[in-house]
């Protein structure tokens, strides 16, 4: 008997060490196959801008379902800081590296570099087009498609009068490009039909910003007194032109916007801004992670995924349980 509680505590410490062994066993699995999958690396235009900010939370979101790290960071707009970010990134040997450019042109060295180096690189909202790069696939909203909804969208706002519009742009971004394009080809098309005409009388660099939007708009009214309509190429900017116009006293001028963030929609819903093609830029993570996934896969993916837009309206603002 005396050895006895020798007996029992030996027996004990042998079956706590076994539920330890067994505890490190099992959580060997989670851990490698953390491991496994290993770094999403995402670089975006900025995290200023909410639209931005919810397509890294998707990817972080998305990505952690299978075992995904993900990193965000913001160029902040600048191509230098970007590229930067993308050496660190492959520095780090990350899994994939995640764009969207704040220039398609300049950053084309910096994504080089991930190629040589065997990084998958994914581009999302903004593409980088440009030839000797190589990217497994963009992801993103359909642009142009959507710069055709909003034309539509001044046509109807300005009615039968037509008048003058001032449109404000982000020229950097690719994305931006395609809005305008789309929106001045329905523009042009409408004008050739011999219908009230709408004129395109300026063209101003908005930074894809509030501040440098409700610049742009203020300095568009000034030159244009009788201005009647303002496409802008986000929200931000759309709601500094629309700062610029209560400022000015002409809350006549219609300003149709684009993206569809919580702010853009609740000043459609105020009767503000007239109308937006609406994004979903949560969809966007969650397709770029299952792309990540299928690409790991060894499956070819497709050029591009577009993702159509909604023409969002104050009567689908007024049935927006999101909105007060």
């Amino acid at each position: 008997m005396k050895h006895f509680p020798r007996v029992l505590i030996a027996c004990l410490l042998t079956l706590l060490g076994g539920c330890g062994d067994k505890a490190a066993d099992s959580s060997h699995p989670a851990a490698s196959a953390s491991k496994a999958q290993g770094v999403i690396g995402v670089s975006l235009l900025t995290l200023d801008n909410p639209f931005f900010k919810v397509i890294g939370d998707s990817i972080t979101a998305e990505g952690k379902k299978y075992g995904y790290e993900t990193v965000v960071v913001s160029g902040d707009k600048d191509v230098a800081k970007q590229g930067n970010q993308i050496k660190d990134f492959i520095v780090k040997k990350v899994s994939a590296i995640v764009l969207s450019p704040c220039d398609s042109k300049s950053i084309i060295p910096v994504i080089q570099e991930a190629n040589a180096a065997g990084i998958p690189v994914f581009t999302v909202d903004i593409p980088c087009n440009e030839p000797g790069v190589k990217i497994v696939t963009q992801i993103a909203t359909d642009n142009e498609g959507g710069g055709r909804e909003a034309g539509q969208a001044m046509i109807e706002a300005l009615g039968e009068a037509g008048g003058k519009i001032a449109v404000l742009h982000f020229k950097q971004a690719e994305s931006c490009q395609l809005r305008v394009k789309g929106f001045m080809e329905v523009i042009r098309a409408h004008n050739a039909g011999g219908k009230s005409k709408i004129d395109v009388v300026t063209e101003l660099e908005s930074g894809a910003a509030k501040d440098l939007g409700y610049k742009a708009a203020e300095d568009a009214l000034q030159a244009h007194p009788d201005l009647r309509g303002i496409f802008a190429i986000n929200d931000p900017a759309a709601l500094g032109a629309r700062a610029a116009v209560e400022k000015a006293g002409k809350t006549q001028v219609l300003i149709i916007g684009f993206d569809g963030q919580p702010e853009g929609k609740q000043a459609i819903k105020d009767g503000k801004i007239y109308a937006d093609p609406i994004q979903f830029p949560d969809q966007m993570g969650v397709r770029m992670v299952d792309a990540i996934l299928r690409h790991s896969k060894g499956e070819t993916l497709p050029a591009q995924m577009l993702i159509s837009t909604r023409l969002y309206r104050k009567s689908d603002a007024q049935k927006d349980p999101t909105l007060h």
